[in-house]
Formats: C-alpha cells, structure tokens, sequence
C-alpha cells in the first residue's frame, strides 16, 4: 500500500468513484455490484454501514457492513448479528492488503458497537474467499445463508 487507507462515507462527492469500481471478471459471481450494495443500504438504513476504501485519493476497494441484524426471525427472533455484508476490492489492486484492512476496520467499527463476534458470508468455488476469510479467523458455523458458507470471527 502506498499510504494508509482510510474509510469514507459514500457522498455525491465519491458516490461515481464508488460505482466505477470493478473487482476482476472471475470474481464477479462472488460479490454483488457496488449500486446493488447501496441499493440494500438505502432499503435497511441504519443497518448497513457502507463505506469507500480509500488510499491517498484513489478509491481501491468498498465494503459494506451489517450492524445488529435480525439474522433469521422464523427460527430465532432473538437472534441478531453484526458483520461484514460486502467487500469489493478494485480487480488491479487486490494483493495489497486492503481486504484485510477492510476486515480489521470493520472489526473495530463493531466493537465499538459493542459487538463480540463479526459474521461473513462466502460462496465457495474456485475464486470464493473462503480462503482469504479462514486466514484471518474466520471458523465456519455450519450454517447457509442462502448458498453461502457463514463464517464467524470473536471480536470480544
């Protein structure tokens, strides 16, 4: 990395910069477009927390977290999580540790919050992050959230 990242808000100010980014062709079928990442931010409000990675002026990467989340109301009401919903990192700039930057910022974000544990969600497959995610903590809960593995981290 060329200076620190940092993370910003999604403004009118960044918001093209924000859309523009591309992760490489084979990972598409991984992770969801930026607009349909801030499509779902905009319908659950305070619930997702998206902000642009940034590293001097150049926008590199986006995530996405979910903060206390009802995860699945039919089996456990009771049951609400926080964690990382979406990490795009720009195709040309993966490999620079700017995912793990994302993680380690979104784990602090949420125990700021409060939280004790950090979910995720992966598809598995050849170009997955399933990798990338057990690296850095991250054990499997046995559990689907649609075709995806989940994943939890203890942030306590």
């Amino acid at each position: 990395m060329s200076t620190s990242p940092r993370l910003e808000p999604i403004t009118p100010a960044n918001l093209e910069a924000a859309l523009d980014l591309r992760v490489h062709p084979h990972q598409s079928d991984n992770v969801a477009p930026v607009v349909r990442s801030l499509a779902v931010a905009y319908a659950f409000g305070e619930t997702a927390w998206p902000r642009l990675i940034v590293d001097g002026d150049e926008p590199v990467g986006f995530l996405m977290a979910f903060v206390d989340i009802q995860w699945n109301a039919e089996k456990d009401p009771d049951d609400r999580r926080s964690g990382l919903w979406r990490l795009n990192i720009s195709g040309e700039r993966q490999g620079r540790g700017y995912g793990r930057f994302a993680v380690d910022a979104v784990r602090e974000e949420l125990r700021r919050r409060g939280a004790t544990e950090m979910y995720v969600s992966w598809h598995t497959g050849e170009h997955g992050p399933g990798d990338f995610y057990r690296r850095l903590g991250f054990r499997e809960t046995g559990e689907l959230a649609g075709d995806q593995v989940v994943g939890v981290l203890d942030i306590g």
